[in-house]
């Protein structure tokens, strides 16, 4: 029961800083707005490198659907407790949402663009390009699950592997991002949108539901095959 907790209340910390900097820096009268990207990146590696530090002791701090099924996949977790660990990361996520909605609330308010108000919440394309949009979350998740894996077979210092986890994050927001807005993580990306779709956000317009899966596969596919193939090598 704690792992799933932690997985909960990790997940939930994760988008409540991680979307939190994206309405810092793209709703109306935010003091950090139009601060760019390196903020954003910086935010979601901070954003997931402290949930990290905090419940990585207690159930492994995945937070992210595509490492748990990669883990599963190569024997790390067992497969009896996937659909419990997806279920409250799926949850967290949506709670992390609705909060930042709360904390920014009046910014929402005063943001006439609904493009805008459902890209703090989840990813789109930067050009719209379903093959290509596909690869880039596969490459992207693909580096995370593999980078993780790698790093764990290298001794560090003791406490110094969240910190690493969190370069990882920035290096794929820097580096390969900026196609897709990097969901590489489908608890990221479909919790927010389904808060974004059932919160009374002000002159909201649709949750691109067209799009949603892609940001959901993607990376599932990418995990998997990452942690297969580092078995392969080590």
């Amino acid at each position: 029961m704690s792992a799933y907790l932690s997985e909960f209340l990790g997940t939930m910390l994760l988008i409540l800083l991680g979307d939190g900097v994206c309405c810092a820096v793209s709703l109306n009268k935010s003091k950090a707005q139009n601060s760019g990207w390196i903020v954003i990146a910086f935010g979601w590696a901070l954003a997931v490198a402290i949930p990290v530090y905090i419940f990585g002791p207690i159930g492994g701090a995945h937070f992210n659907p595509a490492v748990t099924l990669g883990m599963a996949a190569i024997g790390k977790i067992a497969w009896s407790m996937v659909p419990g660990y997806i279920g409250c990361q799926m949850a967290g996520a949506i709670l992390g949402a609705v909060l930042v909605y709360l904390m920014y609330k009046p910014h929402f308010d005063v943001t006439e663009d609904k493009a805008t108000k459902l890209g703090v919440f989840c990813t789109a394309p930067a050009i719209k390009d379903t093959p290509f949009n596909f690869i880039s979350e596969f490459i992207g998740t693909f580096v995370l699950v593999f980078t993780i894996l790698g790093v764990g077979n290298t001794t560090s210092v003791d406490g110094f592997g969240p910190f690493i986890v969190g370069l990882i994050i920035l290096v794929i927001g820097l580096s390969l991002g900026a196609t897709t807005g990097y969901a590489i993580n489908p608890a990221r990306d479909l919790g927010p949108r389904i808060a974004h779709a059932i919160l009374p956000i002000k002159d909201k317009g649709d949750s691109d539901w067209g799009y949603a899966w892609l940001p959901v596969i993607a990376p599932i596919c990418g995990g998997i095959c990452a942690a297969l193939i580092f078995t392969l090598l080590f």
